[in-house]
């Protein structure tokens, strides 16, 4: 209920309440919610108050809009903890979801200036160009580029690529993986960001491009990835 005595504003307590909702599972993914009249008329408040609340859901991602039919339950956000260097493959699987990669381009291609400086090779050396779309239990969650050098991981072949990367260079050649730098950065889908996401145009993603290191400092791989804002959020626990 709305208690319009307390000094909590009236758009916020209807904010948490529908909130509270789509936590508990009664309000499901893909439901429909009522209509700012529906919500102004039940409790009695203005249908602005209304669309405060509703806006702050959509801008927060528990809602959406689709014209002309009304505001609906968004998927759920998969979490990604910033802490320990992890894989798409495992990430998924540690949230009991069912990974899948997509591939769009696979080539060994002679490096360019720029990735054979940060893979700290030869210009022209050659390095593994692999695109995918990664799919968490069939839904596309991020568009990713990779480039490896082929003379620090090789063998490297359509099917390996398919299951997990990381789990061939540490089980198969015996590579350790150590540490990775990551950048993150806020940005909006390209037209073609946006068909292979399954998104619209312009739609916010995150932007994030990884350098990953052997345990001995070697560069492993550099990744550019980007991943729908609107399925995906990361975590960072942070101590004093």
């Amino acid at each position: 209920m709305i208690n319009k005595n307390s000094p909590l504003p009236i758009y916020y307590q209807l904010e948490e309440q529908i909130k509270s909702l789509i936590e508990k599972g009664e309000l499901k993914p893909g439901d429909v919610i009522p209509s700012e009249r529906e919500y102004a008329e039940k409790y009695e408040i203005s249908r602005m108050t209304v669309r405060q609340a509703i806006n702050k859901l959509v801008n927060d991602g528990y809602l959406y809009r689709k014209k002309g039919s009304g505001t609906f339950v968004s998927e759920k956000k998969i979490e990604q903890a910033l802490q320990g260097l992890t894989s798409f493959t495992e990430d998924m699987k540690a949230r009991g979801m069912i990974p899948t990669s997509e591939l769009l381009h696979f080539e060994m291609i002679p490096a360019t200036v720029q990735i054979a400086k940060e893979l700290q090779i030869n210009e022209h050396s050659p390095v593994y160009e692999i695109k995918r779309i990664r799919l968490a239990d069939g839904v596309p969650m991020a568009l990713e580029t990779n480039h490896i050098s082929a003379n620090l991981v090789k063998g490297l072949t359509e099917e390996i690529i398919s299951q997990s990367l990381y789990q061939y260079i540490e089980e198969k050649l015996k590579l350790t993986i150590g540490e990775a730098t990551q950048e993150i950065e806020s940005s909006i889908s390209s037209l073609t960001e946006a068909n292979y996401l399954k998104v619209k145009k312009g739609a916010p993603i995150l932007l994030i491009r990884r350098k990953t290191y052997l345990s001995d400092g070697t560069p492993l791989e550099v990744v550019q990835s980007s991943y729908r804002a609107d399925r995906y959020k990361f975590i960072i626990n942070m101590k004093r």
